[in-house]
């Protein structure tokens, strides 16, 4: 029996680095390029968002993996940002975290699954509706304009509730134990990886027509991008439009900092940690990249930009292996999905159990299973939250939110290791950032600039994202308060 007063040491690299690419190849790879060819047409500037993404990933796990390495402790990010900062700053991440982040992924990764499962088995899709509430109906004309869309009317269909139920399941398996949570995420990430492995292979061997990849760097704008004639309108729209292209294949990097919040479960952390992001980035850079040439390949961009609900995987497996490429293509969706919601529940709530051991959660998150050794609590306030945002949120919206606040705090996290190379210059660091200053502060330039462009196309969107954000202080304050801890 485990000693239930700690958590458990039982992660190792190859699970480590199954927690960082599970968690981040979810549903996005599979149709992601699609939305990104409604605003830029140009095939080589889309292939180049991919490879660029994935550099600012690896840049980011770089000055990530410094931080592993000097406070290997459950919470991960969370912890970087306190002892760089203060516990404010930790608090407000760990809360975002909590409110949207997070569980904002589980969420909408859930709900991806449920999503294409209605296409196997249409009683449980989106389009059957079980409850629909007028929330904004009795509301002034003012308040109903200043509303998000998804909260006009409260709608439940049988998608939301699928959702909900893989969130319940996998948020009872990783209760039953670290190793139960490994083991399903062990399987699951190879089962997708070796699908897109094939689908790619396909794609590649398949098409001799490069044709689709021309024009390959000649700026051309999608449908979804809008501009009034003048001196540079077309231009600036484009940029506008790049950005927002980039912001869909970020979200799809997501995710790749949740092995940090199970630091404390990983053997040797200091130096599996940094290994572990590296490799897990590499390789699902790689499979990004190959798998949007493979899909380029096979389907004209016009073609793609077009596709019904985005299922662009879904549309060239039809191409290369007929009717059943489809169905094929759906159970890769379902296998990548459902791993992809059990690493990040696995790591996900080990942040709010790092919060409510110092006192800024609930207390009860503090505590771990008695026979398990794991936080059992932490786990069904996470899974709660994530089905009541399952039942609440648009997939879109969730996606804006979550993209936005993830870069923000990103951004800070790796300004962190410049701070404490000042601060804290004879610290021991077992790992220290390749390439510093420079591969970090090139980090800080693309998230400054990225977050200055989503503010520019989806400001309403970006402005909800602030303000839950700071929705977090009052709370701040209260817990400090009622823990009897001083402010700084």
């Amino acid at each position: 029996m485990p000693n239930a007063s700690r958590l458990q040491q039982r992660l190792r690299l190859f699970d480590a680095v199954t927690i960082v690419a599970g968690s981040m190849i979810g549903s996005a790879i599979f149709f992601a390029l699609s939305i990104m060819a409604q605003w830029v047409q140009t095939p080589g500037i889309l292939i180049g968002l991919w490879v660029f993404a994935g550099v600012f990933t690896i840049l980011g796990t770089l000055a990530f993996g410094e931080l592993a390495g000097m406070f290997p402790h459950a919470g991960g990010q969370y912890v970087y940002l306190r002892e760089a900062y203060s516990a404010f700053w930790g608090f407000l991440f760990g809360w975002t975290q909590f409110v949207v982040v997070q569980t904002g992924f589980n969420a909408a990764v859930a709900i991806a699954f449920a999503k294409y499962l209605g296409s196997l088995v249409p009683v449980l899709g989106e389009d059957h509706v079980l409850l629909v509430i007028p929330l904004a109906q009795r509301l002034p004309s003012v308040v109903r304009a200043a509303m998000p869309e998804w909260l006009h009317f409260f709608t439940i269909n049988s998608a939301q509730c699928v959702a909900c139920g893989v969130i319940a399941v996998l948020t009872a398996v990783n209760i039953r134990g670290v190793r139960e949570g490994a083991l399903v995420q062990n399987l699951f990430t190879v089962l997708k990886l070796v699908a897109l492995a094939a689908l790619i292979a396909a794609g590649l061997m398949r098409s001799s027509d490069w044709a689709h990849f021309v024009p390959l760097w000649e700026p051309v704008a999608g449908p979804a991008v809008s501009w009034k004639p003048g001196e540079g309108a077309l231009q600036t729209a484009f940029l506008a439009g790049l950005a927002v292209a980039l912001s869909k294949a970020l979200f799809a990097y997501d995710a790749w900092n949740t092995v940090t919040f199970v630091a404390e479960e990983v053997h040797d952390s200091e130096r599996t940690l940094p290994r572990a992001m590296l490799l897990g980035s590499l390789l699902v850079t790689g499979v990004y990249v190959l798998a949007n040439v493979a899909y380029l390949a096979v389907l004209p961009i016009a073609e793609i930009a077009a596709v019904p609900e985005n299922r662009v995987a879904q549309q060239v497996a039809e191409k290369l292996f007929g009717a059943v490429g489809s169905t094929l293509v759906i159970v890769a969706i379902l296998i990548s999905t459902f791993g992809c919601v059990n690493g990040m529940i696995l790591g996900g709530a080990r942040v709010n159990y790092a919060m409510a051991r110092e006192g800024l959660f609930f207390r009860a998150c503090s505590k771990l299973h008695p026979r398990n050794g794991t936080p059992a609590v932490a786990l069904v306030y996470q899974g709660a939250w994530s089905m009541l945002l399952a039942l609440t949120g648009s997939y879109s919206a969730l996606l804006t939110y979550t993209t936005f606040a993830s870069v923000f705090f990103g951004g800070l996290t790796v300004a962190a290791v410049f701070w404490l190379r000042w601060r804290q210059p004879h610290r021991p660091r077992p790992y220290r950032c390749w390439g510093y200053p420079i591969t970090p502060a090139a980090y800080l330039v693309i998230c400054l600039a990225f977050l200055v462009y989503v503010i520019q196309g989806a400001p309403r969107e970006t402005g909800f994202g602030m303000l839950l954000i700071l929705s977090g202080v009052p709370f701040y304050w209260w817990w400090r308060g009622k823990r009897g801890l001083p402010a700084g």
